[in-house]
């Protein structure tokens, strides 16, 4: 059964980033921090296509990576402080900015996965395997 509800088209990024449906843009994506909601309390788009797996998390590990990475070696090279002050600096850095950006980056994997109708791979004739 295809949804044939009319919405116009909602930017999956500005959707996406700040938690949005990605069908209307006003219901709310997230129950919790980064639990999915059943569906969006505006238009009532179900949320069970909604499966972004690790994406998020893997993107999350190369942007604050490549961001701490970059900052602790500009420090060592700069300033040499001791091991005990790389610790106390980077490991709230690295908590805080992965945190701040998984929500975010979840939200806009789920709305260009309903953008571009997005499902799980499947064989047109299984009998061919």
């Amino acid at each position: 059964m295809e949804d044939k509800a009319q919405f116009p088209p909602v930017n999956p990024v500005t959707s996406g980033l700040s938690g949005r449906c990605p069908r209307c843009g006003q219901g709310k994506l997230f129950n919790g921090f980064l639990s999915v909601k059943k569906a969006c309390s505006a238009c009532g788009l179900d949320y069970s296509f909604a499966d972004s797996g690790d994406g998020p998390a893997v993107f999350v590990i190369m942007l604050v990576g490549f961001v701490v990475v970059g900052l602790v070696l500009f420090v060592e090279l700069s300033f040499q402080p001791p091991i005990w002050l790389h610790l106390l600096l980077w490991l709230p850095l690295t908590v805080v900015l992965a945190a701040a950006v998984l929500r975010p980056l979840k939200g806009l994997m789920i709305a260009l996965q309903f953008r571009h109708k997005a499902e799980e791979g499947r064989l047109d004739n299984p009998d061919d395997i």
